[in-house]
């Protein structure tokens, strides 16, 4: 290729990248994503400065993983930290403008002349006729699309003045999927009356139901209430604190974590939770090591025929993708037609419920986990036994030592030290298992003295997920609190974890 062209591959590359990048953080302007729009110009104005500026030429490898680092770790921890200190939940959605917006479009249905209103497509778009037989009034409106339930104004002319030849008007059963579209057509008459929607087949007249104060109250012009909003609550409020939906989010401080740690409704579950996250997490990390470790050590028994196939079998589970195994073993477990209590039945005449029984389903989460979790440790530690001098073991021999002999002082005093930072890191996967959980069990059997729903399996992010899209009413900002209490948890576990590592490392020298 020749030379020139080969030195303007890289300047046209990166400024192909930064025009997608600024198109990117434009999209999200508009939109409304603001935040997140100033994140990706930072992002983007760094790559420009870190590739072309010569000072910065040693960052050039290092940026892509710091850019990933920044967009997909550091801003959606920061943004989770943000929102816990909002009202953010689907009662308080909106932001202030938007829940103002919606309220001062809210119409209601006033005295007045109604229309009998009939529905013609034309093309793939309709007409509506509204007819009046008391006052001999009859319009008709423009094409509408009527494809999205959002909404539109249609000006209505007579149909004197209207040269359109109407097809036949839509049947019943025709009108009833257009329905949630009709109810935000609002249709404006020539002498400014506009009419929305009162029944499948009648339009009647309709007048705002607020119009807003200078002060930024709101007056109900049907009773004359006036409302105000409150920045504490998100509300806006009557002057007996009866609160209007939607309302809108604001800064609630520190009340969020104030629940998480002193609500009992919320303290109560959240401790038991946490107290079987962390067994949960221990006993996986101990069973799946344990399990992989013996059965490595097995392997590397020369005596044994065919290891290269017990092997292969052995390393099966980990190759099946985790959310399929996990589906075949909650088959497997089924209370009344899981094959393991069917031969559990035939054998000694029990079938265990395992997804309804507490301990039992606790116990069920542990084997279901040490079998998709054991072939990672056992190749692992294959590694390390193989780094284990063969010397070592023949001296062991001359000395007369036996295979548990070798075993508690030559092999796993050598493969644990090295296997240490894989526990924990492993240990801070499992504490934030929630595919399986959720898979599994989801959380159940369910607490039978808690007001926040919550399961005897559930862990800490299935608990949190639970807040936020479950069945308790979508409280994003409760959610996100405890997800900020959860990641300064993991963080203290992982750091007690590193320090005691280090001086055990220090005790063994």
């Amino acid at each position: 290729m020749n030379d020139r062209l080969t030195k303007w591959i890289g300047p046209a590359l990166l400024a192909l990248l930064a025009l997608s990048g600024l198109y990117l953080v434009f999209m999200l302007y508009v939109s409304g994503q603001t935040v997140v729009a100033g994140v990706g110009l930072f992002v983007v104005a760094l790559m420009v400065y870190v590739y072309t500026a010569p000072g910065a030429y040693s960052y050039r490898y290092l940026f892509p993983g710091v850019a990933g680092a920044l967009i997909f770790v550091v801003f959606p921890m920061v943004y989770t930290i943000a929102i816990g200190f909002t009202n953010y939940s689907s009662k308080n959605l909106l932001e202030f403008d938007r829940a103002t917006k919606y309220l001062l479009d809210e119409t209601y249905q006033t005295e007045g002349q109604t229309f009998a209103t009939t529905i013609h497509r034309e093309g793939s778009e309709y007409r509506l006729k509204l007819d009046n037989e008391d006052v001999a009034l009859s319009f008709v409106t423009g094409p509408l699309a009527l494809k999205k339930a959002e909404r539109v104004v249609a000006q209505a002319t007579p149909t004197g003045s209207s040269e359109v030849a109407l097809g036949d008007p839509l049947e019943l059963r025709d009108i009833i999927p257009l329905r949630n579209m009709l109810k935000e057509v609002i249709v404006k008459l020539p002498d400014g009356v506009e009419l929305t929607m009162s029944g499948l087949r009648e339009f009647a007249p309709v007048k705002k139901l607020y119009s807003k104060n200078p002060d930024g109250s709101l007056t109900n012009v049907q009773t004359g209430q006036i409302v105000k909003p409150n920045f504490k609550t998100g509300f806006y409020e009557t002057a007996q604190g009866d609160q209007l939906a939607p309302g809108f989010k604001v800064g609630i401080g520190l009340d969020n974590f104030r629940r998480v740690l002193g609500d009992e409704s919320i303290q109560q579950p959240f401790l038991r939770i946490f107290a079987w996250n962390v067994t949960f997490s221990f006993m996986s990390v101990l069973l799946t090591a344990a399990v992989g470790m013996f059965l490595a050590v097995l392997l590397n028994w020369e005596a044994i025929a065919g290891r290269n196939m017990y092997r292969t079998f052995l390393f099966l589970p980990y190759a099946v993708p985790g959310f399929i195994s996990i589906l075949v073993f909650k088959g497997l477990f089924n209370n009344n037609f899981g094959e393991i209590n069917l031969i559990l039945d035939q054998l000694i005449g029990v079938k265990p419920p395992w997804f309804s029984d507490p301990t039992l389903a606790k116990v069920m989460i542990l084997i279901v986990n040490t079998w998709l979790g054991y072939p990672y440790m056992m190749v692992l530690c294959q590694g390390l036994i193989k780094s284990i001098p063969a010397d070592l073991y023949e001296a062991s021999a001359l000395a007369g030592a036996g295979p548990l002999t070798n075993f508690f002082k030559i092999t796993m005093p050598l493969i644990l030290k090295p296997l240490m930072p894989l526990l924990i890191s492993s240990f801070a996967f499992n504490f934030n298992n929630f595919v399986l959980i959720s898979l599994l069990t989801n959380g159940r059997p369910d607490f039978l003295d808690t007001k926040i729903p919550a399961g005897e399996t559930d862990i800490l992010v299935s608990y949190t997920y639970r807040i936020a899209f479950g069945d308790s009413g979508q409280q994003f900002g409760l959610a996100a609190a405890i997800s900020t209490v959860i990641f300064i948890m993991v963080a203290i576990l992982s750091i007690i974890n590193l320090r005691l590592t280090k001086v055990n490392q220090q005790e063994a020298r």
